[in-house]
């Protein structure tokens, strides 16, 4: 077999058959491995990956049902369906060996056996396993491809000095491997601009795979990032690429940096150093070919101070640094963005022709926006779906409102209170009112109902 030898399993009662087949296999494959009880196949292929399994029909003495040996085959199919089982019978069981394949093995050997006719066979065995896998391994990727797709493309929007020289410097970098630091306060759009470089690269015709590094718990991290083996944890119930293997060849984007515990960022130092990554409960490496861009919300320098963040991986993803202003600093871009949001809209809820008044463009500009462009987005479009005229104006604009706590640390009223819960839940589902609704106790309508009594 060139190329891939893969492991093999043989489960037989008689120990005089296995140390033959051991002898015999030994040179034909990466590992043998025998035994003769069958009750310990889930042990085994919890702890190893078999490519191929060849497995007895009958283990109970003067039992020839190979009913035994067809229980086990349709185990061994439920842990692992990728792994090709080769029943070995005696010569007057045919009929039986013929229930076996209709029950998913992939070929009988007779007793006793020719050598060479069963190295063929259980060579066409081995590559249809790796076929499987090959096909499975496929399928994933273009899981994570449609997801990727499936993306909305998104374009920076703006013409203030800030962005225009933002936009120069992406357009000087994105020709480069170098890695990128983007930096700004949540909701400016590092993603945006993680997408813009890579649209403007060499990379453009991969993938580019983004990660909330932030979200991840410190279990599924290095799962996340660098995948695992079959049996590597609990719920490893297959082999699964990670990250860094997805976007080989691309751009990955690893977002929320900061937030990565000190542990963890050796470990992501070792892969960003090296290119190279192991998945959980392997010992082989693989290459990987990656643009790295990571962004976070976060003074990294300041954290590098306070021993929370490394400083040789900070020099490591940091070649080259954007720094993201404000909304608030963005002057007019505020209204290019309200207007770009309200066509979009408009047409998404079928309410063609609406704009906003110059009061209600004054408030715009007048807001502090401390969610940014994310925040702008979602005010356009609560604006846009419960608006009743085709021109807002400001008492149609529902922004966040700024309230002082008294002496007492409390706020005032009830009504305060309230406004203040049904914006933080309004902003915290994205706009998505059934969702802010079912996050407050409340009807959708019961909601409508307070957000237009609070105009």
């Amino acid at each position: 077999m060139p190329g891939q030898k893969g492991n093999i399993l043989v489960v037989d009662d008689n120990k005089s058959i296995l140390s033959a087949l051991e002898i015999l296999l030994t040179s034909e494959f990466d590992e043998v491995r025998t035994i003769s009880n069958p009750n310990l196949i889930p042990a085994e292929l919890s702890k190893t990956e078999y490519n191929l399994i060849i497995l007895d029909m009958n283990f109970a003495a003067g039992v020839n049902t190979g009913n035994e040996g067809i229980f086990w085959l349709k185990e061994i199919k439920k842990m692992n369906p990728d792994t090709s089982v080769v029943m070995i019978t005696a010569y007057g069981d045919v009929e039986t060996a013929v229930r076996a394949l209709k029950a998913g093995a992939s070929d009988f050997i007779l007793k006793p056996w020719d050598n060479e006719k069963l190295i063929a066979t259980l060579r066409l065995a081995l590559q249809l396993s790796f076929s499987k896998k090959e096909i499975r391994d496929l399928k994933e990727t273009q899981s994570e491809l449609k997801k990727e797709i499936n993306r909305e493309q998104r374009k920076i929007i703006g013409s203030s000095p800030r962005i225009t020289g933002i936009l120069d410097i992406v357009r000087k970098v994105a020709g480069t491997d170098a890695n990128v630091l983007i930096t700004g306060e949540n909701g400016t759009g590092k993603e945006l601009v993680a997408r813009e470089i890579h649209r403007l690269s060499a990379r453009s015709g991969e993938l580019m795979v983004s990660v909330d590094v932030g979200a991840l718990t410190e279990t599924l991290f290095e799962s996340e990032l660098f995948g695992h083996v079959k049996g590597a944890f609990t719920d490893a119930r297959e082999n699964r690429p990670g990250k860094f293997e997805i976007a080989d060849k691309g751009t990955l984007f690893l977002d929320e940096i900061g937030n990565i515990s000190f542990h963890l960022q050796a470990k992501l130092l070792k892969a960003v150093e090296s290119r190279q990554i192991t998945r959980v409960g392997s010992n082989k490496t693989v290459p990987v070919d990656i643009r790295l861009i990571c962004a976070t919300n976060k003074n990294l320098d300041l954290m590098v101070n306070e021993g929370l963040f490394r400083e040789d991986l900070l020099y490591r993803i940091n070649t080259i640094h954007i720094e993201l202003p404000p909304l608030r600093e963005r002057g007019n871009d505020i209204i290019t963005l309200a207007e770009y949001f309200l066509d979009k809209y408009s047409l998404k809820y079928n309410k063609p022709g609406i704009r906003l008044n110059r009061h209600a463009l004054d408030k715009l500009m007048n807001y502090t926006w401390p969610g940014n462009i994310r925040e702008l987005e979602n005010t356009v479009e609560k604006s846009v779906i419960l608006s009743e005229s085709k021109v807002l104006k400001p008492e149609d604009i529902y922004l966040k409102p700024v309230r002082q706590p008294d002496e007492t640390g409390s706020f005032r009223t009830l009504d305060e209170m309230e406004e203040i819960m049904i914006n933080l839940a309004i902003d915290r589902n994205n706009g998505n009112l059934t969702a802010a609704a079912a996050q407050l106790g409340i009807t959708r309508q019961t909601l409508y109902n307070k957000l237009k009594s609070k105009k």
